[in-house]
Formats: structure tokens, C-alpha cells, sequence
């Protein structure tokens, strides 16, 4: 019997902590992009909350969009008060969230990320998004996503 990776356990653990009340979904591929999630679990694209690490001149920030959006940084940058957003390298996003590029959780990083959430998710019932690795993902609502993580709502495109 083949275990689990230590950061889908991590994840486990930090969700059981905080209460969640989604189910955990180990994948038998990986699901690193919202279209190859989606299609695994027969859900909308847009059902994916995309968890996007950017780098605000070298702090981190945690976008959580639909997986149907992409996200305007001039416009994101200005509603959330900083200067630019630049896409994080793998490095920085390992840095700061403690897991890889397709596997990046809303939660359970080393330390606290200001997050930010797109409004445009509220109309679906169920949302996915990744548990720390490019195979897992779990299921929340977006009122659960927005509680657990602390995450300021925004608009995001």
C-alpha cells in the first residue's frame, strides 16, 4: 500500500484543525491546471478555485479565482493596494507556501499570506480546490473558503 504524500497529509491535518468540512479527493493523476481538475472530477472549470501566489516587490500574495478567469494584475494590484503583482517563481512559491506550483492550498502555509478571494465564485455550491499537492484537491463552499482562510473578497477580473 502506497502512502501519502506528506503534504496531502499536512493539508489533511490543517483542515481537520480549522474545522473544514470538505471531502479530501486523492486523484490517480495529477490535476495541476483548473481544466485537467475539472475534468477529473466532472465539474465546470469554474468550480476550481485556482489558488495564484504572486509576488508584491518580494511579499508574497494568495489570489483565489475561478479556474474559468484569469487574473488582471494591474487591476487586482490596484483594488488590494500594492504597487504590481508578478507571478511567483516556483521558488518563491515554495518559500512561502510550503508546496508546489498545481498543488498551492488555500491554507496550511508556513506562515500567514494575505489572500484574497474572487467574489465571482459565490455562484457555485461547491468549489474545488487544490490540497497541497497536484493530485489532491478538496471540496468547500465559498463561504468556507472566505472563513478558513481569513481572505478579503475582491473582484478579481
Amino acid at each position: 500500500m502506497a502512502t501519502e504524500h506528506a503534504s496531502i497529509t499536512a493539508f489533511r491535518d490543517e483542515h481537520a484543525r480549522r474545522n473544514g468540512t470538505g471531502e479530501v479527493v486523492v486523484l490517480p493523476d495529477s490535476a495541476h491546471t483548473a481544466a485537467l481538475a475539472a475534468a477529473a472530477l466532472g465539474c465546470v472549470v469554474g468550480a476550481i478555485a485556482n489558488s495564484l501566489l504572486f509576488d508584491a516587490d518580494g511579499e508574497p500574495v494568495l489570489v483565489l479565482t475561478s479556474g474559468a478567469h484569469r487574473v488582471d494584475v494591474d487591476a487586482t494590484a490596484a483594488r488590494i493596494g500594492v504597487p504590481r503583482l508578478v507571478r511567483a517563481t516556483p521558488d518563491f512559491v515554495r518559500r512561502h507556501t510550503g508546496q508546489v506550483i498545481g498543488g498551492v492550498s488555500p491554507l496550511g502555509h508556513p506562515a500567514p499570506v494575505p489572500t484574497f478571494v474572487d467574489t465571482w465564485m459565490r455562484r457555485h455550491d461547491t468549489l474545488w480546490a487544490a490540497a497541497g499537492h497536484p493530485s489532491a484537491v478538496y471540496s468547500t463552499t465559498y463561504e468556507e473558503l472566505v472563513a478558513m482562510t481569513g481572505a478579503r473578497e475582491i473582484e478579481v477580473d
